[in-house]
This record gives C-alpha cells, sequence and structure tokens, in this order.
C-alpha cells in the first residue's frame, strides 16, 4: 500500500453510528438530516418505516386494531429506504409512499400497527441490516433507536422540548384540512407519548447512556451544531 493510500486511511473519519431518539415534535428529523449531511453520513427514519408498513395495511384493508391480522401480514410488504439525507426515499413494493405516509390517516393508526411485536421485530431488524451496511456511518432517528435497535451506537442523543414547543412545531408543518389548532395538536401529541411510551415492546424510551439536549429554547441550528459537536468529539476519542 503507498504512503498516500496509508495516510488516507488513517485519516479517514471512522464510521460512526448515530442513535437520535424523542417524541414528535423535538426537531428529530429536520437535526438528523442535517447532522448526518454536514458529516457525510448516511440518514435513516424509522418512523417513515412504520408509516409505510401502516400505510400498506390501511390500504390493503387490514384492521389496524386487530393485532393477530397486523401481526400475520407484517412480514408481507417489501421496504425500501433510500439513506441520501439531501433525499430520503422510502417505497413499498416499489411504490414511492413518501407522501402519504404523512396523511392523518395514517398518524392516527401508526401507534396501533406499531405497538405489535411482530411489526416491531420485521421492522427491527431491516433497521438493523442498514445501520450495519452503511459503509461511511449512519444517524438513525426514532424511538427506540438507543434503547433497542442500536443499543451499542457509538452515540446516542435523546431530544425533548416542552408540550407547548412540540404542538406549535408539529402544527406548523400540517398544511391545509390537516392544520388543527394548537390545543388539539398538543391533545394528539400527548396521545401518541403515552402509546408509545407505554407499549410493552420497546417502549418510547431514553437510553441510559443518551445524552439528553431540550430543544425547546434552541434554534434547529443551535441543536444541530450541538449534536455534530457530540459527534465529533466521539470521533475524535475513538
Amino acid at each position: 500500500m503507498s504512503d498516500t493510500v496509508e495516510t488516507a486511511a488513517r485519516t479517514a473519519p471512522a464510521a460512526v453510528i448515530v442513535a437520535i431518539d424523542g417524541p414528535a415534535g423535538t426537531g428529530k428529523s429536520s437535526t438528523s438530516k442535517a447532522v448526518a449531511a454536514k458529516l457525510g453520513l448516511g440518514y435513516l427514519d424509522t418512523g417513515a418505516q412504520y408509516r409505510a408498513l401502516t400505510w400498506w395495511m390501511v390500504t390493503n384493508g387490514i384492521d389496524v386494531n386487530d393485532a393477530v391480522a397486523v401481526a400475520d401480514a407484517a412480514a408481507k410488504p417489501t421496504i425500501v429506504s433510500g439513506t441520501d439525507p439531501a433525499a430520503p426515499t422510502i417505497t413499498v413494493d416499489g411504490t414511492d409512499v413518501s407522501g402519504p405516509i404523512r396523511s392523518q390517516e395514517v398518524t392516527s393508526r401508526v401507534s396501533a400497527v406499531s405497538a405489535v411485536p411482530e411489526v416491531r421485530a420485521v421492522i427491527t431488524e431491516l433497521q438493523r441490516t442498514i445501520a450495519a451496511e452503511a459503509p461511511r456511518g449512519i444517524v438513525v432517528e426514532g424511538r427506540d433507536i438507543g434503547t433497542t435497535v442500536l443499543p451499542d451506537a457509538d452515540l446516542k442523543v435523546f431530544l425533548t422540548a416542552s408540550p407547548e414547543v412540540r404542538a406549535a412545531r408539529r402544527s406548523g408543518e400540517l398544511k391545509g384540512k390537516e392544520a388543527t389548532d394548537l390545543a388539539a395538536t398538543q391533545a394528539a401529541l400527548a396521545k401518541r407519548d403515552a402509546l408509545d411510551s407505554g407499549r410493552k415492546t420497546s417502549p418510547l424510551a431514553k437510553a441510559d447512556d443518551a445524552v439528553e439536549v431540550d430543544t425547546s429554547d434552541l434554534t434547529l441550528d443551535q441543536v444541530i451544531e450541538c449534536v455534530v459537536t457530540l459527534v465529533e468529539e466521539k470521533r475524535t476519542a475513538a
């Protein structure tokens, strides 16, 4: 191996796996995508995978409140996630579902689907495979990444924010007829939190070794810079 190649091998940043967890409205997606882009890492939105499976269930007439029916169908669709942070994609059986999975219909049903253990087993295995195959490392965002999916992640971050701030952010993301008042949005988030935190299988929780970042009074750029710094510190220490 030439001196040039040896030098490159020594100075190239080590692949790093970053787990970013937290409830909705804390800035997970925006932060995760930006951090991945800044550091040349892959990006995976695990929530989109559960939404994609939920969309498939609804589209195919599966009663999402029938846990047995959901479990039986969990492995049927093929979900493929693109990991480019600049243009993340998600398809189900070859169909682009990046738009449909954000509908209120899917949002209102995804907690029921994601609570089914068989669903979590299928999606978790998919997530672990994607993370393991990321050549330069990856930022994986979700609700149980640091605790269940990737417990050995190099860095675990748990984003939080006040209920009022989260509701304002989420309400601002909704458009047209799906836009709701802040009180309704806050109530919906509280219900989602209770479902996600209370489920028996892989509940929403902060890993013991995660760094908690309260984003309530921070700009998005400040949150991104904070996480980038944490990742770079881990890389330096490696």
